[in-house]
């Protein structure tokens, strides 16, 4: 269903550094770096046919936070959910809400954490348990 998502950031090398370590992770190769026409950058990291992208804004206002979004990052295993995790927190990520590890939720069990990337972005790193 979804073809791509974009977030907004305030210091496109830093979140370049974060992403790089926290994608990678996941299997994304280096971004595609873009310079719009307007002189504005972004990157393009792809993966299994998505695409996660981080743009300085192009209305040259500041990078704000969507409150009550949350992009959702599927990982292989609870071991990568808390590799995620931590190598988020090593790259100037902050943890937020509960420590990782399993819930039980209606439709089953999973592996969660979840961070706030160095702009305020909420990410979650979740593993669906057999």
């Amino acid at each position: 269903m979804l073809n791509h998502i974009m977030v907004g950031t305030n210091d496109i090398d830093r979140s370049k550094q974060f992403y790089d370590a926290v994608l990678g992770l996941l299997g994304a190769s280096q971004p595609i770096r873009n310079v719009a026409a307007s002189g504005h950058t972004r990157l393009f990291y792809t993966h299994d046919g998505s695409s996660f992208c981080v743009s300085e804004p192009i209305n040259d206002e500041p990078a704000t936070v969507a409150n009550g979004a949350t992009v959702g990052f599927k990982c292989s295993s609870p071991e990568q959910v808390q590799a995620f995790h931590d190598v988020a927190v090593a790259h100037g990520g902050q943890s937020i809400e509960q420590p990782p590890g399993v819930r039980n939720t209606p439709a089953g069990g999973v592996c969660l954490a979840y961070v706030r990337d160095p702009d305020g972005n909420k990410l979650c790193a979740l593993h669906r348990m057999p």
